[in-house]
């Protein structure tokens, strides 16, 4: 069961990185997110899971 939800929280980090580096500046900024904040955001958002 542990290695199943590390699993799911990997893949919805790589998942939620992939979508915001896609975003140029300007969506990133509507977001209020800066492209060095990438991977806190998506790691607090695998953390949900």
């Amino acid at each position: 069961m542990a290695l199943t939800n590390s699993l799911r929280r990997w893949a919805s980090y790589r998942k939620t990185v992939r979508a915001l580096n896609s975003l140029d500046e300007r969506g990133l900024n509507d977001l209020g997110i800066n492209r060095g904040d990438i991977a806190a955001v998506a790691r607090s958002q695998a953390e949900r899971i």
